[in-house]
């Protein structure tokens, strides 16, 4: 098996970005940005941000707030939190944002989908309720949308 130095590097790259992205994952709620995240992959926020987009199809701060938006729908469902306590318990430091950022995202306001969907993953396994739930990005929104009828 033999490889170009370029194949290489691109492999090296792919493998920083997978940490990065899974670094997301972990720290959603922790103040993250690119450049703390490009230079914790030892790349600049540039190509962090270019390579991000190329390989998973959106930025990494794109990345970040669907992750927090997917977190912040499960805190709002349970329903014993505030809509501000929510949006700093999963890291936005700005309730404005993150208020256009979740109805962007799930399609309604987050306190009109803390008042409507907070039964709805009842008798639901975790497992499913996932996946039922998650936000529609707009990128998949147009994809899904070409299958109807």
């Amino acid at each position: 098996m033999t490889g170009t130095p370029d194949d290489a590097q691109r492999l090296r790259d792919l493998a920083r970005l997978r940490r990065v992205r899974d670094r997301i994952d972990r720290e959603y709620a922790q103040p993250l940005d690119v450049e703390a995240l490009a230079r914790g992959a030892h790349m600049s926020a540039g190509h962090l941000s270019r390579e991000f987009r190329r390989v998973y199809g959106e930025s990494p701060y794109s990345y970040l707030m669907t992750r927090r938006i997917e977190r912040a729908m499960a805190l709002l469902r349970r329903g014993d939190l505030s809509v501000t306590e929510v949006c700093f318990a999963v890291g936005c430091s700005s309730l404005g944002t993150f208020s256009t950022r979740f109805t962007e995202l799930v399609g309604m306001p987050p306190s009109a989908y803390r008042r409507e969907e907070a039964d709805a993953t009842d008798g639901i396994p975790a497992c499913l309720a996932k996946q039922v739930t998650r936000p529609i990005r707009n990128r998949e929104a147009t994809r899904s949308g070409s299958h109807l009828p």
